[in-house]
């Protein structure tokens, strides 16, 4: 389902001229240096293709052969490949491999016609002393330091001499011709030549720079029937289709796709049957905004809402499919860490429902729909990315897509680390609410957790987060400027085993609202007090993690009715 998917895209994509997307035979390559050369085989210039990009020079990309598989062995490029290769520049290889790799490089002209003046060309150039002609050149030293991808142009051609006419049409009955292995097809149904080794996969996150697989086979545990010197005939795949789903993936993947997201570990690319909205905007519901758009989120569920609202997206049998595929790291190959499809109208719903679900009372300053990088930000270890729990997000995303409860490891994660940090802020506070109404919907019982403080909740645990809240308020009001709180030193133990410090605490309170000046206000806080001891009938000894979630939900929410104007506010008597 994911590659027949991939190839796809792959065929919608390359229908459009503007794609980018390269047809069979070919792929699209950043290439630092193009070697220009006279009809003569002689050196004319060295072409720089680096732009900055930021920080950062960046090669231009070029239509070229598609790229073989890069093993421990020697396999050479057709007409383009790093200068050990090309020109037989002594970088790493020792003499004897670097022969090799040379020799390997100048064979493969073979397959293109002799007749071609770019070839002659070539060859010329190649026969003479490439390596001494280039070393004089000023790039010369930008080149050897990186082992650089070249490619060649003739002087005069505006392409390179892998796109000359005659050379493509070549490239292309090639990348037709049988193959010496058929079989039927997984992914179209039908009889063809069969790939023996998939490309590789580039750009996911975690993974080797030089690609990945999600296809392959080279060990006896994974293959079957004797098929060991046949890899891809253990997951029979044909040529075009191998062809379309790697270049799809990896113009998704690309760097400067705008349809994959980080989402923890996760490198998360999705697509649709067709262009819509939803595939322009769904990367920015995810991530923090760039620099240069500090808006784009906040536009991305603007847009998601009005779209809702207006019923765009609201058909579930709205026939657009939706696909959203995670990937991550796993030595040499890739894993799946989540599939899901769906139609347009059910994605933005469940996308929409999530929002619903974090949406809590917050300070001005904060964001109304805070990022799902940001909220797991808030559950890792020194709050940083590299610190958020494995595997947690791709959880995250999957539950979000599939309108599944949240996992606990969400709310434990979040419960956890308020504990340590003794830090009850508004984006934990958040993950917590979306949690536990997610897993009441899921279980059919009403949802328990409103956005604002409610006063009629009379959960043991959020009413215990409520009093901890006015009794370090009243501790504050007591001792203005105090450096340490009872938040500082008991939210571990009130959270998650009231009856050891409340008792000690509710004695506490009678000395700091003996301190207080004004009496008209320890009077409010002392009904305040009874209002929220009235749904209690005793200190709990233990309370469960769900209700750790909600003693810090209660705690937030009596936190920020304080904040609010007017004394007398829900929950706060006069």
């Amino acid at each position: 389902m994911i590659l027949q998917a991939l190839v796809d895209y792959y065929e919608r994509k390359a229908a459009d001229p503007d794609s980018g997307l390269a047809e069979p035979g070919f792929e699209r390559k950043e290439i630092p240096f193009i070697v220009v050369i006279d009809e003569n085989g002689k050196l004319a210039t060295i072409d720089d293709t680096r732009e900055p990009v930021g920080k950062k020079l960046r090669a231009r990309a070029f239509l070229v052969p598609q790229g073989v598989k890069k093993t421990s062995g020697v396999a050479s490029n057709l007409l383009w490949d790093n200068i050990e290769y090309a020109i037989a520049a002594p970088v790493k290889a020792a003499p004897a491999r670097l022969a090799e790799q040379h020799a390997a490089f100048v064979a493969r002209l073979s397959e293109l016609p002799a007749d071609d003046q770019g070839i002659v060309a070539l060859k010329a150039f190649l026969d003479g002393q490439p390596l001494e002609a280039m070393q004089s050149h000023p790039l010369w030293p930008d080149i050897l330091e990186s082992n650089s991808v070249i490619s060649f142009r003739l002087l005069g051609d505006v392409g390179l001499i892998a796109q000359r006419p005659a050379i493509v049409e070549t490239l292309r009955k090639a990348s037709t011709q049988a193959s010496e292995t058929t079989g039927i097809c997984l992914v179209s149904g039908k009889e063809t030549g069969i790939e023996r080794l998939h490309a590789a996969i580039k750009g996911v996150w975690g993974a080797q720079t030089s690609g990945a697989n999600i296809v392959s086979f080279n060990q006896r545990a994974f293959e079957s029937y004797g098929k060991e010197q046949r890899q891809g005939e253990n997951a029979p795949i044909g040529h075009y289709a191998v062809f379309a789903y790697t270049t799809a993936l990896n113009h998704l993947l690309g760097k400067d796709s705008r349809q994959r997201v980080q989402v923890g570990d996760a490198s998360t690319v999705f697509w649709a049957d067709r262009s819509c909205e939803l595939e322009d905007t769904f990367a920015g519901l995810w991530s923090e905004p760039p620099k240069d758009n500090p808006d784009a989120h906040t536009d991305a569920v603007k847009s998601l809402y009005q779209a809702l609202q207006n019923g765009q997206q609201a058909d579930k049998a709205d026939p657009t499919r939706f696909f959203v595929l995670g990937l991550g790291p796993n030595a040499a190959r890739l894993s799946i860490r989540f599939w899901h499809t769906g139609t347009v109208g059910e994605m933005a719903g469940r996308i929409a429902r999530f929002f619903d679900d974090i949406a809590i009372d917050h300070a001005p300053f904060e964001p109304d729909h805070p990022t799902l990088f940001r909220l797991l930000l808030n559950t890792a270890t020194l709050g940083k990315a590299e610190n958020i729990p494995p595997n947690l997000a791709a959880d995250c995303m999957r539950s979000i897509l599939a309108g599944l409860p949240y996992p606990w490891t969400l709310l434990q994660s979040a419960v956890r680390r308020i504990r340590a940090e003794q830090d009850v802020n508004y984006y934990r506070v958040a993950l917590i609410k979306a949690c536990l109404n997610s897993h009441a919907r899921h279980l059919n019982q009403e949802e328990e957790i409103t956005v604002s403080l409610d006063t009629s909740n009379t959960n043991p645990g959020y009413r215990l987060g409520r009093l901890f809240a006015v009794l370090e308020k009243i501790q504050e009001e007591a001792s203005p400027g105090i450096n340490a709180t009872i938040r500082d030193r008991f939210y571990g133990a009130a959270s998650s085993s009231p009856v050891s410090v409340f008792a000690n605490l509710m004695k506490l309170k009678n000395h700091h609202l003996a301190k207080l000046d004004n009496r008209g206000r320890a009077i409010n806080l002392e009904k305040l007090i009874a209002e929220i001891m009235g749904g209690l009938e005793d200190f709990p000894a233990q309370l469960s993690i769900h209700d750790q979630g909600r003693f810090a939900i209660g705690y937030y929410h009596q936190k920020q009715n304080f904040f609010k104007k007017s004394d007398s506010a829900q929950g706060e008597p006069a």
